[in-house]
């Protein structure tokens, strides 16, 4: 079939080459001039399953509301809000419920081990070269972080996930360059997990998909979908003042928060939201001062990686606000994490009270997040429009299983991994 693929980020990317693959002819519409140039570009990097939970979770409200008076918070509300911003917290409330929360982490974390299986396959077969390494540690401060993390635990043990609880004298065996002067109680080390660079991997997939014949459009803005002929799609070139018609078989969604928007003539309601989330990336000063792999402060929920020559820092949740206006409060805690686990790791020139470099990279970026956890992922009850939508601050880790079950779908082929509830449908409960 002619299929179309809307965005061209890391779900946009794996989808158009698992099509490709399943020999159909692909045409990618992006309105950015490459991949991976919103959410992907510069998110954290970890692909650790077993920590791919819904955060609408039971007890979490009273934790978010808690964080509101903190200086260094791992959830922060920015205004304006919108009506569709105080909609989305009201549903995603509502599915703060024990057996919601249950059911949704378990859908999540089949397809977190079953993405991770499939881009190892992808990954070997191409002997792609990325920065990358194995390896994932949660950094536990007190007894009061060893505490909470427990329910964690438990889940993880649950899902036969492979983990050790350490003291902070192994937690430094593994990791050396943790600072001598930070005294902690001790670290959760998951040794099968990792963290990637998503927009590297997905540079080098973008290849490997047009040698399969997908076809990239960049600068093309696609118009909303039209009811009476779904699969044709008016796209804006980068100077096009009026929108050229293009025909297909079917059309795939994978555009991000904006996708609510091209659905909505559909009578689609999908209820994305931007959480947005903040990373900065520098140069490393030295590799021996430097993590060797991936950290999680757990309880600023920052997570500190090894990505090549560099150190990315990621983490906050803000809803709210817009992407354009970055919260100085929320960076300057991925500082703060930085300094105090490893003062001596990244190249950062102190400027005043601001910390800041030419060669720091400060991003902020969208992640389209659904009020229950889950992605949506497979057909909709229009006839040739597919999504693959809604995976927060997963979608690197989501990423290639979820490409493969839509391509499977299409295909009429049973997928390998259980997708119950992954479906639009479960939208309408």
């Amino acid at each position: 079939m002619r299929v179309a693929v809307i965005g061209a980020g890391i779900i946009g990317v794996t989808t158009a080459f698992e099509l490709a693959v399943d020999g159909h002819q692909v045409t990618v519409f992006e309105r950015r001039a490459s991949v991976a140039e919103e959410a992907s570009f510069a998110n954290a990097g970890v692909v650790a399953p077993g920590y791919v939970t819904p955060w609408a979770a039971p007890g979490m409200a009273a934790k978010i509301a808690g964080f509101l008076m903190r200086k260094h918070a791992p959830v922060r509300i920015a205004l304006p809000l919108t009506r569709e911003d105080i909609a989305w917290i009201w549903q995603w409330y509502q599915s703060c419920d024990l057996a919601t929360y249950t059911a949704n982490r378990a859908r999540m974390q089949r397809l977190g081990f079953y993405s991770r299986t499939r881009l190892h396959e992808i990954t070997d077969h191409f002997q792609f070269e990325y920065d990358r390494s194995v390896g994932y540690m949660v950094l536990l401060r007190g007894e009061k972080d060893s505490r909470l993390v427990q329910p964690s635990l438990q889940v993880l043990r649950d899902a036969g996930v492979e983990f050790k609880e350490m003291n902070a004298g192994e937690a430094r065996t593994i990791e050396p360059a943790i600072s001598p002067e930070i005294d902690f109680l001790g670290a959760i080390h998951l040794p099968n997990d990792e963290v990637g660079n998503c927009r590297q991997f997905a540079l080098l997939l973008k290849n490997e998909a047009q040698t399969q014949g997908v076809h990239f459009e960049f600068n093309a803005a696609v118009g909303p979908l039209n009811p009476a002929a779904p699969a044709s799609l008016a796209v804006w070139g980068l100077e096009s003042q009026v929108p050229v018609q293009r025909q297909f078989d079917a059309v795939v969604v994978c555009g991000g928060v904006d996708s609510a928007e091209l659905l909505r003539p559909l009578g689609l309601d999908i209820p994305l939201a931007a959480v947005y989330g903040y990373s900065i990336s520098a140069p490393l000063r030295e590799s021996v001062n430097a993590p060797r792999s991936a950290l999680m402060d757990e309880r600023y929920k920052v997570a500190i990686a090894r990505l090549g020559n560099r150190v990315r820092v990621a983490g906050s949740a803000e809803i709210g606000g817009s992407l354009a206006k970055k919260n100085a409060a929320a960076i300057q805690t991925l500082y703060k994490v930085l300094h105090d686990w490893f003062p001596g790791a990244a190249r950062l020139v102190n400027s005043g009270s601001a910390t800041m470099g030419a060669a720091v990279q400060e991003w902020k970026g969208a992640r389209p997040m659904l009020p229950d956890g889950p992605p949506v992922i497979g057909p909709t009850a229009i006839p040739g429009v597919w999504l693959n939508l809604g995976h927060g601050s997963s979608g690197w880790a989501l990423s290639c299983g979820c490409a493969r079950v839509v391509t499977d779908l299409m295909a009429g082929r049973q997928p390998e991994v259980d997708i119950e509830g992954l479906g639009v449908d479960r939208l309408a409960h």
